[in-house]
């Protein structure tokens, strides 16, 4: 009887501890959107959205937000269209053709170190490589300084190539995880059948991963429109585009590219006070705007992956 009685103590006790732990979580959240929200709401319009950001001590006088999110949008495209054939290949690798040993211990091991490396570290890393002449196509060559032959070092281009090496570990692990979740049988009945263990993996095995890759990619792309040491070291701070312009005629587009401009990160940490700016609102505002992105992205992810999950039990 003492036994039972202690065992249901324990098990109220523990039940309590979880629902105030997922209240304080919840919480926390409400809390954080209602004060961005409070601040933020009102510098949030149409004009906001597709006007250019302006040089302004005055907040009514700031312009709006369109070429972050250009930028922003250049960059989470470019980061995972280059991580995205590494990590899947990485992943078909470590599932489908790796055997226990050295060397695919030393492969997670490098992959678990890359995850866990700061990411001021990876743009500190990007700017010493990116900034050799021989590399001066993704930027541009420094011009007007002499006895120094050197790139640039920051553009969309560069920027776009070091969000792939943030991204890179967490994209190999989702699609791992993805690949193992495949049935046996699957694979065993395609064998059976007289196919190649490439077609196998090509139109089987990735074909009943898709929403697990998906989601991986999704997530990855989530990471990449939150950073800002990458965008701050890599991408410039400058508010608008640089380059030829106008920077949205296609003739002009690589020259976008090879030329720096911002994201919705970068804005607000120069429209905040922390950075040079004192447009608090203005801010908030464009904060408001990212954790919308982030906030749709995280969405559609739980629905690929609930209505994903529910076509493969069928």
């Amino acid at each position: 009887m003492y036994k039972k009685i202690n065992h249901k103590t324990g098990s109220n006790i523990g039940k309590a501890y979880f629902i105030i732990s997922m209240a304080l979580v919840v919480f926390t959240i409400l809390f954080i959107l209602s004060v961005i929200f409070y601040y933020g709401i009102d510098m949030v319009s149409w004009e906001f959205l597709t006007s250019e950001p302006n040089a302004s001590a005055f907040e009514m006088e700031s312009g709006g937000i369109l070429t972050p999110i250009i930028g922003t949008t250049l960059l989470t495209v470019l980061g995972i269209t280059v991580a995205f054939p590494f990590a899947l290949s990485t992943a078909i690798f470590l599932v489908f053709y790796s055997k226990k040993g050295l060397f695919k211990s030393l492969v997670k091991i490098a992959v678990d170190i890359l995850s866990g490396v700061p990411t001021v570290v990876i743009a500190l890393f990007a700017l010493v490589i990116f900034t050799q002449p021989q590399l001066s196509f993704l930027s541009v060559m420094i011009e007007g300084v002499e006895d120094i032959s050197r790139a640039y070092g920051r553009s969309f281009l560069v920027g776009g190539i070091t969000m792939a090496i943030m991204v890179l570990p967490f994209v190999i692990k989702s699609m791992e995880e993805a690949l193992k979740s495949v049935p046996a049988s699957y694979l065993d009945a395609s064998y059976a059948l007289g196919a190649s263990k490439w077609r196998t993996i090509s139109k089987v095995a990735l074909g009943s991963a898709r929403d697990g890759l998906v989601t991986g990619t999704i997530l990855g792309m989530g990471r990449i429109i939150g950073d800002t040491s990458i965008v701050w070291l890599t991408l410039g701070g400058t508010m608008r585009m640089t380059g030829i312009q106008p920077w949205y005629s296609p003739e002009n587009w690589i020259s976008t590219l090879q030329n720096t401009g911002s994201t919705l990160t970068s804005f607000i940490y120069f429209a905040s006070p922390a950075g040079e700016g004192n447009s608090i609102e203005v801010a908030f505002g464009a904060s408001i705007i990212l954790i919308f992105i982030i906030i749709i992205l995280n969405i559609l992810a739980s629905l690929i992956g609930y209505f994903g999950g529910g076509s493969h039990e069928d």
